[in-house]
């Protein structure tokens, strides 16, 4: 693994507002997205079907106990989504970062068998959202709620998801300044929140 993406490093980019990305030559570049889209923890929106879903109790919810499967799976192509941008150097990074405390996921199981889930970075109060995947309908979106919740109940000050999508529109997404996310990005890591 290329030596900028050590623990240090990512963590260090993720203080200053920056994320990597790997592209399909396989070199990592840099991202800081202007507008920026985060999710307002006292805004998240659910949806009456999926208030539903939750209410069934379809799926079993795990935090941490198969993070390296969770960024695997993100990382396969669907339809939809041939190509991604996490590569074998982003995987080994960010499971480093997760052995050091820093890198999370929210896993949805049923019967045994991983269905969904997403990872992100935790530093303070803050959290960047990197990558969710499904294998069932609904299992990611659960995974998301089960992460709202959870930060809100941490005390948790930013929920970023870097850029926006129709899928996190949906959810209350909303794109800021970049001016504006670095005064919230600095608030939340001065947060003494832990997310375990």
């Amino acid at each position: 693994m290329d030596n900028y993406l050590t623990p240090q490093i990512l963590l260090s980019a993720y203080c200053q507002g920056v994320f990597p990305m790997a592209h399909e030559d396989g070199r990592i570049y840099w991202y800081d997205p202007d507008p920026r889209a985060i999710i307002p923890l006292d805004r998240f929106h659910v949806s009456r079907s999926l208030e539903r879903t939750i209410r069934q109790q379809r799926f079993e919810i795990r935090v941490d106990t198969a993070f390296t499967a969770v960024i695997q799976a993100c990382a396969a192509p669907a339809p939809g989504r041939e190509e991604t941008w996490i590569n074998d150097d982003i995987i080994q990074a960010y499971t480093r970062l997760h052995r050091l405390g820093f890198a999370h996921s929210v896993e949805t199981w049923q019967a045994g068998v991983l269905v969904g889930g997403l990872y992100g970075v935790a530093i303070g109060g803050f959290f960047a959202g990197e990558s969710m995947f499904s294998h069932m309908p609904d299992s990611s979106k659960v995974a998301l709620v089960y992460l709202v919740e959870h930060l809100r109940q941490r005390q948790f000050r930013l929920l970023d998801t870097q850029f926006m999508t129709d899928h996190l529109r949906r959810f209350g997404a909303v794109e800021i300044p970049a001016a504006e996310y670095r005064q919230r990005l600095g608030q939340a890591l001065l947060t003494p929140a832990t997310f375990v």
